[in-house]
């Protein structure tokens, strides 16, 4: 289990320098009750005269429908910067909110929210005294903060807003994705697995719409409210479009150019942002997945590592991964049911020394950017869409052969970490160092690294060298463990099961059994996706794997296409078997 202790929680973009309170949770009025809201105001300064204020605006009275204007007034000089969930203008001291297309209905006993980023706060600045809410006057109350952090006592059960719970896979159901549990019934045996729960990757702007084969959220959320009948369930996302998308491999590059963070905000984080906020989703438990891959690669893939990818320079030069990431958390996090987690990539990438705390504090760093704070990460998953076994039960990093160590083996060349359970662990304590609160979560995406089959060893390897012991004792079964693309041996791995260890909220199926992670030679696309080489079988290697051949399966389709070859596989050496 993890810590005991409910999660805190601050409204997305306001940038805070400790945790801001919890609020109170309206009352809702029985239908017809006069006009009426409540609103809830905290405040947290950042310093310089900088602070955000989360606004959450509760209707009392009758359903208020086709737009709300709310109006106050803020004390001394201070002024609004930037704001969400709504239009906001300010006239002298007067502000104004309008509501969005999204969220301009409010039925009785509804809540919406939203925030700014303010500047010239002075010492001694008081929080608006009144609210109005279409006119009229919001006597429910406003909460008592100033501008110092305060801690506000909560009399719900509920451990924060919109009922976010700890871990959202304790107690819920998980969502089946229709399509891909079509393609996998299709498949001869594949009714055995065709009810697991697997993401939904928005991979591309036309995602959030529908793709040939594909529904689009919305439709993901209503079969998902469907399935949920009435009972917690979680449905799983994964967001991933950045500008310049994943520098260092060509077959998950991205539709939008280096430079077009505007249109991941505005065309692709925004809208979905928009659909997950609808009321008619607001009992389901969201979890996305949030941009895998591209913030490592600014660890590790830039210059002057011998490693370096120009793409990569450049996005680290331009500052577009950290600025669109945190964005995206702040405005998902905006959402009282979404939990956010960031990839941290797998051991056999971040788990050396130079880059594991440096990984940490750039995480951190995107969290807290572009308005968003580290309360709007619920946690960080580890082996999204890789191979890296889960436990590796046959040596252990302590071990040592003829006084040789394990580190020094040319599979594990000095890395900390054997497998993904014990980097995990390590990395969520890792992250607590770096600033983010001391109860987040992991996830490990095991749907492909069950390394079953005749290959998988039975004991320990030979004690003969460090090598010998390494290599005939691991379960991974890779060639080398930099080698990313359609892995050949591979297997299903531990089925999704909400907190199996320590700090672990879920094992879950983040990739979909089946999908391509890329093209072993070019195909002409509209997706955005090139031919990677390391998706070629006959690829003899680069620096970043030691120059060792792939070990890809050959004829596979673009990333995200069904592959029914690698499925097949998958199943004949799953572990567990099924």
């Amino acid at each position: 289990m993890k810590l005991n202790g409910q999660r805190r929680w601050a409204a997305a973009g306001v940038v805070v320098a400790t945790v801001v309170a919890t609020l109170g949770v309206a009352m809702s009025a029985p239908a017809g009750a006069a006009p009426g809201c409540r609103v809830d105001y905290t405040a947290n300064p950042w310093g310089g005269g900088g602070f955000g204020a989360a606004v959450k605006v509760t209707n009392l009275g009758d359903a208020i429908s086709g737009g709300w204007t709310l109006k106050f007034t803020l004390s001394g000089s201070q002024r609004v910067a930037q704001g969400w969930s709504a239009n906001w203008t300010q006239s002298g001291q007067n502000v104004t909110a309008t509501s969005l297309s999204w969220n301009g209905n409010l039925g009785t006993g509804a809540s919406t929210d939203l925030g700014f980023n303010g500047s010239n706060a002075a010492s001694g600045d008081a929080n608006p005294a009144s609210f109005t809410l279409n006119g009229t006057v919001c006597t429910g109350g406003t909460v008592p903060t100033s501008t110092t952090t305060t801690t506000t006592t909560t009399t719900s059960n509920d451990p924060g807003p919109g009922n976010r719970v700890d871990n959202p896979y304790v107690g819920a159901k998980q969502y089946v994705n229709p399509d891909w549990s079509a393609k996998a019934s299709a498949e001869a045996g594949g009714s055995r697995i065709a009810n697991q729960p697997t993401g939904v990757w928005m991979d591309r702007i036309a995602a959030i719409t529908g793709t040939t084969g594909a529904r689009g959220l919305a439709a993901h959320l209503d079969e998902a409210v469907r399935q949920a009948a009435g009972s917690p369930l979680v449905i799983q996302l994964v967001i991933y479009n950045l500008p310049g998308r994943d520098c260092s491999a060509l077959a998950s590059n991205g539709e939008l150019k280096a430079t077009e963070i505007d249109r991941y905000k505005t065309e692709y984080i925004d809208p979905i942002a928009a659909i997950l906020a609808r009321p008619a989703y607001s009992g389901l438990r969201i979890v996305t997945t949030v941009e895998i891959d591209s913030l490592p690669n600014l660890i590790t893939n830039v210059s002057p590592r011998p490693t370096a990818v120009p793409a990569c320079d450049v996005m680290k030069a331009n500052g577009n991964y950290v600025t669109g990431v945190g964005y995206a958390l702040a405005k998902l996090g905006a959402v009282p049911n979404v939990y956010n987690y960031l990839d941290i990539g797998h051991h056999g990438w971040i788990g050396w020394d130079d880059n594991f705390g440096a990984t940490a504090d750039l995480l951190f760093q995107a969290a807290n950017a572009s308005g968003s704070t580290k309360a709007n990460v619920q946690g960080f998953i580890a082996n999204t869409a890789n191979y890296g076994a889960l436990k590796e039960p046959y040596f252990k990093i302590e071990d040592s052969v003829n006084g040789t160590s394990v580190r020094q083996s040319k599979w594990v060349d000095w890395n900390r970490y054997v497998d993904e359970l014990s980097y995990a662990q390590a990395f969520r304590q890792r992250a607590v160092q770096a600033g983010f609160d001391s109860n987040v979560g992991m996830l490990i995406d095991t749907s492909r690294n069950g390394w079953g089959g005749s290959a998988r060893p039975a004991g320990p390897g030979p004690t003969t060298s460090v090598d010998a012991y390494v290599n005939g004792g691991k379960l991974d079964r890779r060639i080398h463990l930099g080698n990313w693309c359609n892995q050949s041996g591979a297997g299903l791995g531990e089925r999704p099961k909400a907190a199996p260890e320590s700090g672990i909220d879920a094992y879950v199926w983040m990739k979909p059994p089946g999908e391509s992670d890329g093209a072993s030679e070019e195909i002409p696309n509209n997706e955005g996706k090139g031919a990677d080489k390391m998706c070629d079988p006959t690829y003899t290697g680069n620096v970043r794997n030691g120059n060792s051949m792939s070990g890809a399966l050959g004829d596979a389709p673009l990333s995200g296409h069904w592959f029914s070859a690698q499925f097949q596989e998958l199943m004949r050496n799953a572990y567990p078997a099924l």
